[in-house]
């Protein structure tokens, strides 16, 4: 049985989450609240907030966990030539926590395929917007033309990083904002990108499953490092293009 969690309630451990034989792998808890210091605790502990309107807010652990290494980040050819046009071209821009509630908001929007309605509830918005007010959550924008046409968001302790959602109005734009962010977490040595369910989208992109038990003791390890910082722009790329981009990025900034 599930156990219900009063607002002073700890968090069981994440090993008597459901098993794969239940009607819901992974889900831990219960509770009717979702204050940021019940968020922040979660994710220390690599657990999740994931429901719909109506429902208890539900508490998710499951095992395996999807993570991606940002050194295990596939390219194929032709997402290389987008990454060096939008290198070179000026129109494009990727900006760092400069809408996170419309990021949120539009990947809320984003119709999902076999999902009816959203998750992003507007309880989910406020909690992890008090979450970015206090510098603990982030949106990776991609701009063009001066308009957001996609991005993502996700969740920040110390050397870890928890995607949540993303969302593209134009081809390609939320997994350009993807690279930048994993680009950006390669230079701080950040190991690990918490994808939390896997998905034949993520899987193409280098992510992976592991076991519960070892991406909780990452976590544990990872979110008690320095934080990293959050100020980048779409030049950070060029690391994952190699000299020849980097080299393409530095001509444009100097025109």
């Amino acid at each position: 049985m599930v156990p219900w969690l009063g607002p002073d309630d700890p968090f069981p451990s994440v090993e008597r989450a459901l098993g794969a034989a239940s009607g819901a792998p992974g889900l831990l808890a219960a509770s009717a609240d979702l204050l940021p210091s019940r968020l922040i605790d979660a994710y220390r502990r690599g657990i999740f907030p994931w429901y719909s309107d109506g429902q208890p807010v539900l508490w998710w652990s499951p095992d395996p966990r999807m993570i991606l290494a940002p050194t295990e980040f596939k390219i194929s050819a032709t997402f290389r030539k987008t990454l060096k046009r939008v290198l070179r071209e000026p129109r494009w821009e990727i900006r760092v926590d400069c809408d996170f509630a419309g990021v949120m908001r539009a990947c809320a929007q984003a119709p999902r395929r076999g999902q009816r309605g959203t998750w992003i509830t507007a309880e989910i918005i406020d909690a992890y917007s008090s979450l970015h007010r206090a510098g603990d959550a982030h949106s990776i924008e991609t701009w063009l033309d001066g308009r957001r046409v996609g991005g993502l968001y996700g969740v920040s302790f110390g050397r870890m990083f928890f995607g949540e959602s993303m969302y593209a109005d134009v081809s390609d734009a939320s997994k350009i904002a993807f690279a930048a962010l994993v680009a950006h977490l390669r230079e701080h040595r950040v190991e690990m990108i918490d994808c939390q369910q896997n998905t034949s989208h993520l899987a193409s992109l280098g992510g992976r499953e592991i076991a519960r038990k070892a991406f909780v003791a990452h976590v544990r390890r990872a979110v008690g490092e320095p934080a990293i910082p959050w100020r980048f722009d779409k030049t950070v790329v060029a690391g994952l293009l190699g000299h020849a981009a980097s080299a393409t990025a530095t001509d444009t900034l100097d025109r």
